[in-house]
């Protein structure tokens, strides 16, 4: 019996931790087109859009529907969602500087990280048994301190964005005043502060790994980059083959 070769072309982008990934995307943009004007909303959507993160990942690992390209779909959205709330909180607190100081850390760190990690022919960024970091293995090494960090993350710019007032204040001055009304929120805005540092601190070290991929001779940089370009088009040419025509 013949089979539509043109449907295993598609497998790939069919994935079920892919199709979590698509709704995600959906989630921030409705997200972000309601964040002036129900704020409540917001805040449930684009932390269940977090949330959503980690149920795609695990969902690649148990249906073994591991891919490049939802990798890239899965850090694509992360960033541009984290960018697009620290862009509003800029506009929201003074200095505005610092959340862009925190945007551009954020970015650049994953990048590098990424970077690194294809010049160095690692099957993935979470690979730092080589490194001299004992925060940076402890953070990618123990799967519910990174969780950890990361949810601090977000919920404290989700507190942050829910907090604000109509007028640009200092972060710090809004934080004590809002401490200062509730105990439950100064002591959930303490615990997520330092798993909100530790982050800050593993992108800092992430920026520093780079040095070591730029040790190795161009002729390695070049062949990693070859990998890494058509690993997109391999796994769309083993799609292909699992959906070829069946002579019989």
């Amino acid at each position: 019996m013949a089979k539509d070769p043109k449907l295993g072309k598609l497998t790939v982008y069919l994935y079920i931790p892919n199709i979590i990934g698509y709704i995600r995307v959906l989630m921030n943009v409705v997200a972000f087109a309601l964040c002036f004007s129900n704020k409540k909303l917001f805040s449930v959507l684009y932390f269940l859009s977090f949330v959503c993160d980690g149920i795609d990942g695990w969902c690649a690992r148990k249906f073994n529907q591991v891919s490049t390209f939802g990798a890239v779909l899965d850090m694509v959205t992360d960033r541009i969602s984290t960018a697009c709330l620290l862009v509003i909180l800029s506009q929201q607190y003074r200095p505005g500087l610092v959340f862009l100081s925190l945007l551009a850390l954020d970015i650049a760190s994953h990048w590098l990280q990424m970077y690194s990690t294809f010049l160095l022919g690692k099957a993935s960024h979470k690979d730092v048994k080589d490194s001299s970091s004992w925060l940076f293995k402890l953070y990618y090494g123990n799967r519910m301190f990174m969780a950890f960090c990361c949810v601090a993350c977000e919920v404290l710019y989700i507190i942050l964005f829910l907090i604000a007032e109509p007028h640009s204040e200092s972060v710090i001055d809004v934080l004590l005043h809002a401490a200062k009304q509730s105990f439950l929120l100064s002591a959930l805005v303490l615990s997520v502060l330092f798993g909100w540092a530790i982050k800050q601190a593993v992108n800092v070290i992430q920026d520093h790994n780079l040095d070591k991929a730029l040790s190795l001779s161009p002729f390695m940089i070049l062949d990693c980059w070859v990998r890494c370009l058509f690993s997109l088009r391999q796994e769309r040419l083993v799609d292909v083959k699992g959906g070829a025509i069946e002579k019989g």
